[in-house]
């Protein structure tokens, strides 16, 4: 089983002169992707019981994500406001205080996980900047025991953790010395190790043994091996009409996650690392995040 650890929200992304709900968060985005590309995958977090919730509740089920870590709550949903540029990017303003996703407790982990055989843990996002839930997450990752895969996407949110970014940047550091894979956008980089090429910044942010991707937007993503395993290395992206970047990254990650490639082996991660930008590259094509199923790439889980 893989455990995608975090937060789940609601998008509202502009529509005209409307704002168009749509389920979000990293995290849960990744949960969706992988469990859409046949992986067995369970979200961990806390979702509200009110409508938004059910919305949120409706599209794990609905893409055969197991249910049985989710977190009732409730709390209102927590609200994401996109602002999409024109080129498809997107900025977000966070609603927070007092909503579902920060407020998972060690006793709501530990209560969800229990009788679950966890082989890959995957947290990141604002999972690991709003309390309870980073302390929550960061002693999950902490007691994890070795011969569970970590995977650690940062996924930085800058306007979400505000003056905190001290605290964060510790935490982070934290949960990185037990990662065995990291993925991490170049704009995560120039913000956690400013002023630094991303193969160089990657490094400084991995533990001995581990392995960081560096996602590049159109241009791809970036391979970097510990460095007893050889060079770095990038895989191109298809090239697509993009109607916006909405859970592109997530998208990316939860293809990795259902290839499951060991960090150590250098033409696995190639083939899961193409694998992830076909998929990104699919979800860029149409608009919020939506990623593909596996049919529809004419590729296996």
């Amino acid at each position: 089983m893989i455990a995608v650890a975090g937060e789940a929200l609601v998008d509202l992304v502009p529509e005209g002169a409307a704002l168009r709900p749509l389920p979000g968060g990293g995290p849960y985005n990744a949960a969706r992707a992988a469990a859409r590309l046949g992986a067995d995958v369970a979200f961990l977090g806390r979702i509200s019981t009110d409508a938004l919730g059910e919305v949120l509740r409706a599209g794990l089920a609905d893409d055969g994500v197991a249910m049985g870590c989710v977190v009732a709550t409730d709390d209102p949903t927590t609200l994401a406001v996109a602002a999409v540029g024109p080129d498809g990017g997107a900025a977000y303003t966070f609603y927070v205080d007092g909503t579902s996703a920060p407020g998972l407790t060690d006793a709501d982990v530990a209560r969800a996980l229990a009788g679950t055989d966890v082989d890959v843990l995957c947290v990141g996002t604002l999972g690991l900047v709003f309390e309870p839930s980073a302390s929550a997450l960061e002693r999950l990752v902490a007691e994890a025991s070795d011969d569970v895969l970590v995977v650690v996407d940062p996924n930085c949110r800058p306007a979400a953790i505000g003056g905190d970014a001290a605290a964060y940047r510790a935490r982070l550091a934290r949960v990185l010395t037990r990662a065995d894979l990291v993925k991490a956008s170049a704009e995560d980089l120039e913000w956690l190790v400013p002023g630094a090429a991303p193969e160089r910044a990657m490094r400084e942010l991995l533990r001995a043994g581990a392995t960081g991707i560096v996602t590049l937007g159109g241009d791809g993503a970036l391979v970097v091996p510990p460095e007893a395993d050889g060079a770095a290395f990038t895989v191109p992206a298809p090239r697509v009409d993009v109607v916006d970047t909405i859970g592109a990254g997530d998208a990316f990650l939860g293809a990795l996650l259902a290839r499951r490639p060991a960090p150590g082996d250098p033409d696995a991660l190639r083939e899961a690392v193409a694998f992830a930008c076909a998929v990104a590259a699919r979800t860029c094509e149409r608009a919020g995040a939506d990623p593909p199923r596996a049919a529809e790439l004419c590729l296996g889980p």
